[in-house]
């Protein structure tokens, strides 16, 4: 089994840092698990690792689509166990780092994603009909509420756009009172993987995140948010950071009033992230916010794990 790196945790903990730390002292190459670095052009309101950041070492699904295509869980499966073969097949260690726990845990577990739904969806049922009828009378956004109220995990992954996944999600919810998301048996795992987690207090990460988005606003967070705009109807658009800055654009709220919306936006993001990882993975926690010389006990914890059998077993 290939032993993988993965990185997880909020918003604003240092995931980046670490992964290029790890990927200097390891050999490996690093893979982005966000959903939203994969955007060109968006690189301010994702924090996305700069050139200089990167110090030479490879990245992987960074910059891949342009900011008006979408982009699926299953694309990121797909692509991101790719990226793993061939970092390994160049004797190089995968090291995953990012906060979208679904993109994670989709890779490191053998889960089935788009088939088995769109078979499904071809299946005509009465209670599609309704869903249809009343997305036909209110709209997709309306329909796509009715999901965010009984099952918000898949309607934080479905665009609401997408009529016929936000239906089948409520269809699924309806007939076995569970979300779309949740597998019917236990996934198996496919990779050897080491997961560390990086968090801090709240208080101190709530300020860092406001500070962030500070710092964002000053090298031009603006800027991509009115380049953003242009496709309303998007993924993109829906990201934090930017959708929050489409009421000022419209003369509809302040600029503060926006900015402080970004900042309890990302806060009430971070405290998601943060369930979704102490809920679903076996993750070895850390706070390098506090205590940065734990940098080392990871690089031990890390190279003990490494030679644990040797790295190609």
């Amino acid at each position: 089994m290939d032993k993988i790196i993965v990185i997880v945790g909020p918003t604003a903990v240092g995931k980046t840092s670490l992964s290029i730390a790890l990927a200097k002292k390891f050999h490996g190459e690093i893979i982005s698990g966000d959903s939203m670095q994969i955007y060109r052009g968006l690189d301010i309101g994702t924090a996305k690792v700069t050139p200089e950041e990167m110090a030479g070492i490879p990245h992987h699904l960074i910059d891949i689509r342009a900011m008006n295509e979408s982009y699926s869980a299953a694309e990121f499966q797909q692509e991101a166990r790719q990226a793993i073969s061939d970092i390994r097949s160049r004797g190089k260690i995968p090291i995953i780092a990012g906060g979208t726990g679904l993109y994670i845990q989709s890779l490191i577990y053998d889960y089935k994603l788009g088939t088995d739904e769109k078979k499904a969806a071809d299946e005509p049922k009465p209670i599609r009909e309704v869903y249809e009828l009343f997305a036909e009378e209110h709209g997709n956004e309306a329909l796509w509420q009715k999901l965010v109220a009984v099952d918000p995990l898949a309607a934080e992954k479905i665009h609401f756009n997408n009529r016929r996944k936000v239906i089948r999600a409520l269809e699924v919810f309806e007939e076995t009172g569970q979300s779309i998301l949740t597998p019917k048996e236990t996934p198996e795992q496919l990779y050897d993987a080491y997961i560390i987690g990086l968090d801090t207090d709240r208080p101190v990460l709530y300020e860092r995140i406001n500070a962030r988005v500070d710092k964002m606003m000053t090298e031009g967070l603006l800027e991509e948010a009115k380049r953003v705009a242009a496709y309303p109807d998007t993924q993109a658009s829906k990201g934090i950071g930017y959708k929050e800055l489409f009421d000022y654009l419209s003369g509809a709220e302040s600029l503060e009033s926006a900015i402080e919306c970004i900042k309890q936006n990302s806060r009430r993001y971070a405290k998601r992230q943060l369930t979704w990882f102490r809920n679903r993975m076996v993750v070895d926690w850390y706070d390098l916010v506090k205590e940065p010389e734990t940098i080392e006990v990871i690089e031990q914890t890390v190279e003990n794990w490494l030679e644990e059998g040797g790295v190609n077993e």
